[in-house]
């Protein structure tokens, strides 16, 4: 596991769940990270899919230290120096390119790219990046292809998303080299839309307790 990879990993904590969000209003962003972290998922994922996303960011890195923030959606160097700029703990984009890898070389914040083919896994892997997202997950293989990839592909681990629900992440925690997944079942657009903190950080709660099944 090489260093980078190793850090990410050593946030994460154990976490199961990476709760993947996308805040339309920056003013819910605070109550929205701290009902997370209450529920027992510190490690967020803000998507870089709305205009407030960066400054949800910002005010989650500023006044919630209970949770570690990253962006996800980046797909190029310069939404990489936005997010860090503004605070993210980590950088997820849905593919792996050559420029990503890049940027993340020269920045201490670590990157989780997407990868789904052995071409793409190998490619970040040669960048020294051992922890992956796969994704489309269930679109992509699922559960088969991830196993499939574990012994020719044996140093690298993958947190799984698109696709993942609490009914089957319990079988993608099963994969030996699964370490997390990641997921929005646990912040839905309507909850976070309404203000539904407490109904949140319930099922920030039961998504903290899953077990490989």
């Amino acid at each position: 596991m090489t260093g980078k990879s190793e850090k990410l990993i050593s946030l994460l904590g154990g976490q199961p769940v990476i709760p993947v969000l996308k805040v339309k209003d920056a003013a819910d962003a605070v109550p929205l990270a701290r009902a997370l972290a209450a529920g027992g998922l510190r490690m967020i994922e803000i998507t870089l899919r709305t205009k407030d996303a960066l400054e949800a960011i910002r005010r989650v890195a500023g006044e919630v230290e209970e949770a570690i923030v990253g962006a996800g959606t980046v797909l190029d160097p310069k939404q990489f120096a936005e997010a860090a700029a503004a605070g993210s703990k980590f950088i997820v984009s849905p593919g792996v390119t050559a420029s990503l890898i890049a940027a993340q070389g020269d920045s201490e914040v670590p990157l989780l790219p997407g990868a789904i083919t052995p071409g793409e896994v190998m490619m970040a892997l040669e960048a020294g990046i051992s922890f992956q997202k796969f994704f489309p997950a269930e679109q992509a293989g699922g559960t088969v292809f991830l196993r499939s990839l574990a012994s020719p592909l044996a140093a690298v681990r993958f947190c799984p998303t698109g696709g993942i629900s609490a009914l089957n992440a319990p079988e993608y925690l099963a994969v030996p080299n699964v370490v997390c997944v990641g997921g929005s079942w646990v912040a839905p657009d309507e909850m976070i839309r309404e203000g539904k903190w407490d109904m949140i950080e319930s099922l920030a709660r039961q998504a903290s307790e899953l077990k490989p099944i």
